[in-house]
């Protein structure tokens, strides 16, 4: 198995292989390109997310600055909005729903580190996929960790962490994020 191939089977993989160093750079000036477009070039900003991302359609918008580490792993739904400054390491998927929309200053990683600082020197890490439903709103500054699911039809509260699973029809808030209410996927969710 290469590198990558450990990568996206969340197996631990070297973080400083030259094949994921180029990807990694190459996603880089991508980025940079996709900050650079005028912002009321709607057109050609959304063709440009549709290059960049694993899945998008002509609805997707992103408002810049938007930064990624391969793009090609991230994959969104219908009808996808994200406000200023997302940021999502996607060493593994991270996958939305239709609907979704997204906070300023939200962060998701995928990417792990060991705790253990002799073994965080060798560079060896490991991934783990996020899954976000349909109909989610993240509220801005939330943080997703590795691994986390989000059910369909929820609400994450303004400043979450977000580091266990969020069933669906929850609004959840917090550090650690914690469910708060739940209601039924048609309910008018309200904090």
């Amino acid at each position: 198995m290469t590198e990558y191939d450990k990568m996206l089977a969340g197996e631990v993989y070297d973080a400083c292989d030259p094949a994921l160093l180029a990807d990694l750079n190459a996603c880089k000036d991508l980025c940079w390109e996709y900050n650079q477009i005028r912002p009321t070039l709607f057109a050609e900003r959304n063709a440009f997310l549709r290059r960049l991302l694993g899945q998008a359609d002509e609805d997707t918008f992103i408002n810049q600055p938007f930064f990624c580490d391969y793009g090609k792993h991230i994959r969104v739904g219908k009808r996808f909005f994200a406000n200023f400054n997302l940021v999502i390491l996607d060493e593994a998927m991270v996958t939305f729903g239709d609907d979704c929309f997204v906070g300023p200053n939200v962060s998701i990683y995928t990417a792990c580190h060991s705790t253990d600082p002799d073994e965080r020197q060798t560079r060896q890490e490991w991934a783990r996929p996020v899954v976000i439903g349909n109909r989610c709103w993240i509220g801005g500054s939330t943080t997703i960790l590795p691994g986390v699911v989000i059910g369909d039809n929820c609400t994450i509260g303004a400043g979450s962490v977000v580091v266990h699973d969020i069933p669906a029809g929850s609004v959840a808030v917090g550090n650690p994020c914690r469910v708060i209410k739940s209601s039924s996927p048609v309910s008018k969710l309200t904090l």
